[in-house]
């Protein structure tokens, strides 16, 4: 990563050389680091389609993508000035804006600005058929991984399984794990079940449903209404995975791409477009990204718009 220091360094160095006469050989790029998440999830292939079509396509700037915890942590580094645009789920931004403190926020994060409305999350409670779990109460007294601890996943955790009427305590085990470590637990009959909240056809869950049989457990509707905005009423698809005959009723929260105070308009408003005007080759990194709409990006925003984003909606004549 280029430090500020080193960026300072080279201006001083090029503004030496107009000064003697010569001009530079070129000035200094602006750096983006994309915030997204464990490599067997969907931020991060994402993240690195996202990081190429930057690249390839905004002049004048390097890019890096750095596999994180995800949500809460994508959302601290931005607050920080470690990063230029991060993967967020729809509550965690919510709450970091709050600066709740049980979701992992020591205040409000009053930097961060909002780029784009993404894909949904669903939460995917994937079992194997051998621990005998077929619903969320059967989910009482068996071991869970419900990822890193005030990850936006573990969030989500535990907001579903509040409104089923379950605590962290009716569970026989509780383990705060990425996704291919709980698969390969469950796999080695080590975990009975997973929650992932993350897009359809994750890598993790594939490999699972691949390797075993598994059961993929429904929430139903009237949790999802329990637990009221920002969840909405979603399904995953029959065949989703091996095995999936059926459709099975979930939830879901929305994604964004988030970015912060400092990133300059100009910046904001090229990371916005060159998203929309790259769609395809996010769609060939990750299915999920099917779901992305130019139409839906500007709404549901649980923080204000930056303004470069702001300018490129009002161009498509969204605001």
């Amino acid at each position: 990563m280029t430090s500020l220091i080193t960026r300072r360094a080279f201006v001083g160095v090029a503004a030496g050389f107009t000064l003697a006469g010569i001009a530079p050989l070129a000035r200094a790029d602006e750096f983006v680091n994309v915030l997204t998440g464990g490599t067997s999830g969907v931020y991060y292939p994402l993240g690195v389609a996202l990081a190429k079509i930057y690249g390839d396509n905004i002049p004048g700037i390097r890019t890096q993508v750095q596999a994180t915890k995800a949500s809460v942590e994508n959302l601290n580094l931005l607050q920080q000035g470690k990063g230029e645009v991060a993967f967020a789920l729809g509550d965690s931004v919510q709450f970091a804006w709050e600066g709740n403190k049980e979701a992992g926020f020591k205040g409000k994060l009053d930097k961060l600005r909002g780029l784009a409305a993404i894909y949904p999350n669903l939460i995917q409670i994937v079992a194997s058929k051998e621990s005998g779990i077929a619903t969320l109460a059967d989910l009482k007294g068996k071991s869970l991984s419900v990822g890193a601890p005030k990850s936006g996943t573990e969030l989500n955790a535990r907001a579903i399984l509040g409104a089923a009427g379950i605590t962290y305590k009716d569970l026989g085990r509780v383990e705060y794990l990425a996704f291919g470590e709980s698969v390969e637990l469950i796999k080695n009959r080590q975990l009975d079940a997973t929650l992932q909240s993350v897009g359809l056809g994750v890598a993790s869950i594939r490999d699972l449903a691949s390797s075993i049989p598994i059961t993929v457990v429904a929430v139903p509707g009237d949790i999802v209404a329990k637990v009221g905005a920002p969840y909405v009423a979603r399904e995953i698809p029959a065949g989703t995975y091996q095995g999936q005959s059926e459709a099975v009723p979930t939830a879901a929260v929305i994604n964004f791409l988030v970015t912060r105070e400092g990133v300059s308009d100009d910046l904001a408003y090229q990371m916005t477009k060159q998203l929309f005007d790259h769609l395809g080759d996010m769609v060939a990194a990750h299915k999920a990204a099917a779901d992305i709409k130019l139409a839906d990006a500007a709404k549901g925003m649980p923080i204000p718009i930056h303004p470069g984003a702001e300018r490129y909606y009002k161009e498509k004549g969204l605001l």
